[in-house]
């Protein structure tokens, strides 16, 4: 059925009826395992947080907006409990690295958080390597004027009297500091192809379980979940028994052995739209605008700073917001656009639509940084820079 006008995708019919005649010219055939994997994966802590990545975690866990967030992160700079928050790094400079124990023992002093504790208690028992400098949260060269927000390890007078949102950030940057000192997590996966013969064709099923056999950095920050029901504890207690049943059965598989076809069941899903941006990813999306483009010269000019920086992209949103360009939703911070800004968009896209492509802000970044290394003469940048201005608006009048 490979590529067959039936499918919507590989893994769907577009009608009821064809998928139902497709299983019944499947029933009680063999099936043949033609290939069987079996790995270890290890998965290690994620970066550092740079200004994006804790707007956004915190848009996620809070609800709340990114200026807000950068607002809170500022507050506990400001009282000397984590470094600089306008920062596009998420990774620390090699000095940073090799002084990492003071900031390790004043959060063994100074933070009195049980669960952190014990975090930093199994470090000591466990005795897991604090030696940052040749692993991937150290590189010099992605550190422009400032390292990643992690905590300082000082500044314990001023915690008790944060208010609560303030600690729980607070809480949330040190954990992921934490997670990078922890070793990888550790999964056992098996990839099973399958292949059933049908009529003058083979049709071929690929299976796969993946189960996590050592926690490691997930210990940190992906806690188990502290159910407060019996029932909640009970259901996720089944589907861990159920994936690992299921995974055991595939641990049984061997390559060539033939199987019997049991049963096919039908799924039905409906295609969905992409999810809409929150305040909190969309500052992600705009660091990241770069991936947008194709061309690398000018994908390597704008990676790491996309549309605005670390410093003015909660701004940008929260003006576009204050112009009544988007609206915000307080509780789930879902951004959508007001007639207003879809109107805007509609008269940029028909008159200057390249106005609207982060390929032009990567132009002109490397532009100006042709200019920073004294490649071009600043009059050079400026006079095409003005060419551009007069052409766009030359042909808006042409058109009005």
């Amino acid at each position: 059925m490979y590529e067959s006008p039936k499918l919507y995708n590989e893994t769907g019919f577009k009608k009821e009826e064809d998928a139902k005649q497709f299983i019944a010219s499947l029933q009680g055939k063999k099936a043949n395992i033609t290939e069987l994997k079996k790995s270890k994966q290890k998965e290690n802590a994620p970066l550092l947080f740079n200004l994006a990545e804790i707007q956004n975690q915190c848009t996620k866990r809070f609800k709340i907006k990114p200026d807000q967030t950068l607002e809170i992160i500022q507050n506990l700079y400001e009282k000397k409990l984590v470094t600089y928050p306008r920062t596009d790094a998420r990774v620390l400079s090699t000095a940073v690295a090799k002084e990492i124990s003071k900031n390790l023992n004043g959060i063994t002093r100074g933070y009195k958080d049980e669960e952190v504790q014990g975090y930093i208690k199994k470090m000591i028992e466990e005795k897991y390597s604090t030696n940052l400098v040749k692993t991937k949260y150290v590189n010099d060269s992605k550190i422009t004027d400032h390292y990643a927000i992690i905590p300082t390890g000082q500044g314990y007078e001023n915690f008790n009297s944060l208010p609560e949102l303030h600690k729980q950030v607070y809480k949330v940057i040190t954990t992921r500091f934490l997670a990078i000192f922890y070793p990888p997590a550790e999964f056992n996966k098996i990839q099973v192809t399958v292949e059933i013969e049908e009529e003058n064709t083979k049709e071929i099923f690929n299976a796969s379980g993946k189960v996590c056999v050592n926690q490691g950095y997930l210990e940190v920050l992906k806690p188990q979940a502290k159910s407060t029901t019996s029932e909640k504890t009970v259901e996720n207690s089944e589907q861990n028994s159920e994936k690992q049943a299921d995974l055991e059965i595939l641990k049984t598989l061997k390559k060539g052995q033939e199987l019997e076809t049991q049963n096919f069941e039908l799924k039905e899903a409906e295609t969905s739209p992409p999810s809409r941006y929150n305040s909190g990813n969309i500052i992600l999306a705009m660091e990241n605008a770069g991936k947008l483009i194709e061309e690398e010269e000018l994908r390597e000019q704008i990676k790491g700073a996309g549309i605005g920086t670390a410093a003015t992209r909660g701004e940008i949103i929260k003006k576009l917001e204050r112009i009544k360009y988007m609206e915000i939703n307080s509780k789930t911070q879902i951004i959508t656009p007001t007639l207003k800004g879809e109107t805007i968009y509609d008269i940029v896209y028909g008159s200057m639509p390249d106005m609207l492509n982060p390929k032009l802000t990567a132009s002109w970044e490397k532009g100006l940084d042709m200019v920073a290394k004294k490649e071009i003469e600043p009059k050079v940048f400026m006079g095409k820079l003005e060419k551009y201005i007069h052409s766009k608006f030359d042909k808006l009048v042409v058109k009005m």
